[in-house]
């Protein structure tokens, strides 16, 4: 049977000042009228039912995920004692579906994302999960890419193994870190690279086989985890830390990509609001009691106090009740840095 991961575990600090520890990104709402992991919900349910949604979360976030999706079993909701990257994410919630489902093929999506077109979106998982449940093998999903991104890792495409649901199953080359700008143009020509969208489909028994072989540490810890549910709190914090892109798929050995068109955001920080939120005449893109005077190309946020601009452009002002943030819109992939050195100074009451 077809089942799904949500992978929500992640901290979001790229979106402090709102988005915080015990209120990460995937809880705000910043592309329409529901929390990003609400809406990453609502999107896959009906492709596998309530039953079959696993989510992956911290700890400090289970009771809030559960309380934001009562529809799931809350076993369904794993909670992770410590932050271990994806690879032991989707390693879990892999052991677990399959002690429920031996035949298992999973789809795995990240929490935080925005996709439209989503009737399509469910059809191209479903063709992808049918090819890995034929075939074998880990599958990641594609997007086109529309403009030369420097903030996305690419996923270089092979010969294309066979249709399915015309669509076409790549084999995939390898997988490309994020590039410089001239790079990334000369992607943008090729028809050879698409975004890496962090959007993937296996049986449940390929991924742990991968893991086994690749990552046996982390074989080891999700088995006794498996063996006696209550050692979670000691062996998870132990597993190897290490993305699932790189800890697994890079080396897997059978490895599919399925080249997609459905609009798609990883909304990785501020200025990508304005992919996904209407901007005024001048590209300001404006939120709350906001007034963005003489200036272009701004991201301004309020969740209270008013804030008023004047004459600069190309800024990110993000103002939440206890906490303000300015940075140039170029450099705001480096708000991260700003959070770890307010951990630094103690500041953990706006962290």
């Amino acid at each position: 049977m077809l089942h799904a991961v949500i992978m929500a575990g992640g901290s979001g600090t790229r979106f402090w000042p709102a988005s915080r520890r015990g209120r990460p990104k995937q809880f705000l709402t910043l592309g329409g009228g529901a929390p990003l992991l609400r809406l990453t919900y609502e999107r896959i349910e009906p492709l596998v039912g309530a039953e079959r949604v696993r989510v992956v979360t911290s700890r400090a976030t289970a009771n809030a995920t559960r309380e934001l999706l009562p529809e799931l079993p809350a076993a369904n909701v794993l909670a992770e004692p410590a932050a271990r990257d994806t690879a032991a994410c989707v390693g879990w919630a892999s052991r677990t579906i399959v002690e429920a489902d031996p035949n298992a093929v999973c789809v795995v999506l990240p929490a935080d994302h925005v996709i439209g077109e989503e009737g399509r979106l469910r059809e191209i998982l479903a063709a992808g999960a049918r090819h890995v449940a034929e075939t074998g093998g880990l599958l990641t999903f594609g997007v086109r890419p529309t403009r030369p991104e420097t903030g996305y890792g690419y996923l270089k495409l092979g010969p294309v193994q066979r249709r399915i649901g015309g669509l076409a199953v790549h084999v995939l080359e390898r997988f490309v870190e994020k590039p410089d700008a001239a790079t990334a143009r000369d992607y943008v020509v090729s028809d050879r690279y698409l975004w890496n969208s962090g959007i993937f489909a296996w049986k449940a028994t390929d991924l742990l086989e991968e893991i086994r072989r690749q990552l046996p540490l982390l074989a080891d810890g999700l088995e006794t985890m498996a063996a006696d549910p209550t050692a979670a709190d000691r062996v998870y914090p132990s597993l190897p830390r290490t993305s699932v892109d790189y800890g697994i798929m890079e080396g897997a050995r059978q490895v599919w990509t399925i080249p997609v068109d459905f609009p798609w955001s990883d909304v990785g920080s501020w200025p990508a609001l304005a992919e996904i939120l209407p901007a005024d005449g001048r590209g300001n893109v404006l939120q709350g009691r906001v007034l963005c005077r003489d200036g272009a190309g701004n991201v301004a946020i309020s969740e209270g106090p008013a804030v008023a601009t004047l004459g600069i452009d190309g800024l990110v002002v993000v103002a939440t009740p206890d906490a303000v943030l300015v940075v140039p819109a170029d450099r705001a992939q480096e708000v991260k840095e700003l959070v770890a050195a307010m951990e630094e100074l103690g500041w953990k009451d706006v962290l």
